[in-house]
């Protein structure tokens, strides 16, 4: 079995072309603020990989879905850390169809049919905040949601048709209603969005993560979507962090697999140092197809989200371990004289970067496997 066929093999059976396409491409002209990488995702149909075919879309499941992202990243380390965060976003729409009844479904076509590509501005980590709690704010008017704050860094913030936003719905005494937790889905040409620069680093330059400020954005209320209150996971969120994990480490794997790649194809080192590049990250993509088999057998919960976790975690370890042992085997004067091997090595390491960090995740994890509920920082 050569290296990466099964990956790409479902790559080219979903996104028909797309991998003869990106690897026409120098590689570095990928990674650029100028990269084609997201136009070529869009037209080879990738914003329907994960909507079900009753809705025109793809219908890939978790374990086909982590196989793609792993191709994708071994191509692009932008576009793949780029198009989880759109398919990120699909999944949390298409589990609310699944739950309800309303425009989601109309919603999850017209992405199909349409090539629609969606930002995520859902929480996420910051600075002495926790990761579920909202990074906007909501008002109700008659007119429907009047939405300010911002996002950043927020990928996709030039291309992106929709953005998905996790708000804090202000209390209205005059309604009588409570402060609420709700989903918002606001197309990308509304009044009031602006983008301004931010992301400064040339390392994953391609993915689009400027920032997205909001300024009394009108929203509808059928594009809102409201719960109780944030701070706790209900079933929608769950899932979707589960999803966003088995994407995100699928596509750093892709990454780390395009350093060992190239260390394989050189023939560089003893063959027990080229074997164990396979070792480290086959053996950790191993574990994460586990995850998405009990994902298709409708196992998604928290238990799950907490195994999620820890095969994250022990991917992050793996990827460093390659990559490490990726560059020592190709020597010095391919790291002289190729820019590739220095930004794969350092883009591979994003994966400690994403929500939540394994430090943070160190104390509820160690309770989550003494019998406690998980709990997220």
């Amino acid at each position: 079995m050569e290296f990466l066929t099964p990956e790409r093999a479902t790559c080219n059976e979903f996104i028909p072309g797309l991998d003869r396409s990106l690897q026409a491409i120098p590689f570095m002209e990928l990674e650029s603020p100028r990269s084609e990488a997201i136009r070529l995702f869009r037209e080879a149909g990738g914003p329907g990989l994960l909507i079900p075919r009753q809705y025109a879309g793809g219908g890939a499941t978790p374990l086909q879905a982590a196989r793609i992202q792993r191709a994708i990243g071994s191509r692009s380390p932008s576009l793949a850390v780029a198009t989880t965060m759109h398919q990120f976003s699909v999944v949390t729409f298409v589990e609310l169809a699944r739950q309800r009844s309303g425009p989601e479904t109309f919603l999850l076509e017209a992405i199909a049919r349409q090539h629609l590509l969606m930002a995520s501005g859902f929480a996420e980590g910051r600075s002495g905040t926790g990761i579920l709690d909202a990074t906007m704010q909501a008002k109700r008017t008659p007119a429907g949601f009047v939405v300010n704050g911002r996002k950043k860094p927020c990928s996709l913030s030039r291309s992106m048709d929709l953005l998905t936003a996790s708000v804090m719905v202000e209390p209205d005494p005059a309604a009588n209603t409570d402060a609420a937790f709700a989903v918002l889905l606001i197309p990308a040409k509304s009044d009031g969005i602006e983008r301004q620069p931010f992301w400064k680093n040339h390392i994953l330059g391609g993915a689009e993560s400027d920032e997205v400020i909001l300024t009394n954005v009108t929203v509808p209320e059928q594009l809102a979507w409201v719960t109780e209150r944030s701070g706790e996971m209900d079933p929608i969120q769950i899932c979707g962090f589960i999803w966003f994990e088995l994407l995100i480490t699928a596509s750093y794997l892709g990454i780390a697999s395009a350093l060992a790649e190239r260390a394989i194809a050189a023939q560089r080192g003893h063959h027990a140092d080229r074997s164990l590049l396979g070792i480290e990250l086959d053996g950790a993509m191993t574990a994460l197809e586990g995850v998405a088999c009990h994902m298709m057998a409708g196992q998604i919960g928290a238990d799950l989200l907490g195994r999620m976790l820890l095969v994250r975690y022990a991917a992050e370890r793996a990827i460093e371990r390659a990559t490490d042992l990726a560059v020592a085997l190709l020597g010095g004067i391919a790291f002289i004289q190729s820019a590739e091997v220095s930004y794969l090595l350092a883009a591979s390491r994003g994966l400690s970067f994403h929500p939540p960090s394994r430090g943070s995740m160190s104390e509820a994890l160690a309770a989550h496997l003494a019998g406690e509920a998980l709990r997220l920082p």
